[in-house]
């Protein structure tokens, strides 16, 4: 069984990612936060095998939420979700704890690969944008 906490101020992203997991065979746990305090409660509370955070939460900065959970869980991955698709996000983003980042924009296949690699131990970040960023180097 995958236990997803998903952290997102958009009830829309949050129901579609629960639909990405409703394949005959999925078995999964959601857990679903719309702010930071909500967000910390959950992580608090229970052991989740990743959370997926919105780099723009309606109450606070998504990679401020991201140092506060890995501080509380240091082991959780953490798959940033945004709409931001500058490599400079996802750098910040891999800085301060995250192991994946990939943009909304991403087809629906794309986001269950990120969380199923992220919540199996690896990295994830999409093809275009490791691309942006060795050019950038």
């Amino acid at each position: 069984m995958l236990r997803l906490l998903t952290i997102d101020d958009h009830d829309v992203v949050r129901e579609g990612i629960k639909g990405i997991f409703a394949e005959p065979g999925d078995v999964v746990e959601f857990g679903e936060a719309r702010s930071r305090s909500e967000a910390l409660k959950l992580v608090r509370e229970s052991d989740w095998d990743i959370a997926v955070l919105d780099i723009s939460l309606g109450d606070r900065n998504g990679l401020e939420v991201l140092k506060e959970i890995k501080q509380l869980r240091p082991r959780l991955p953490v798959l940033m979700l945004s709409m931001h698709a500058e490599e400079h996000y996802a750098i910040r983003s891999f800085k301060a704890g995250a192991s994946g980042y990939i943009t909304k924009g991403s087809s629906r296949d794309e986001l269950r690969a990120a969380v199923l690699k992220v919540s199996g131990g690896g990295r994830y970040i999409t093809t275009s944008l490791a691309e942006k960023m060795i050019v950038d180097l």
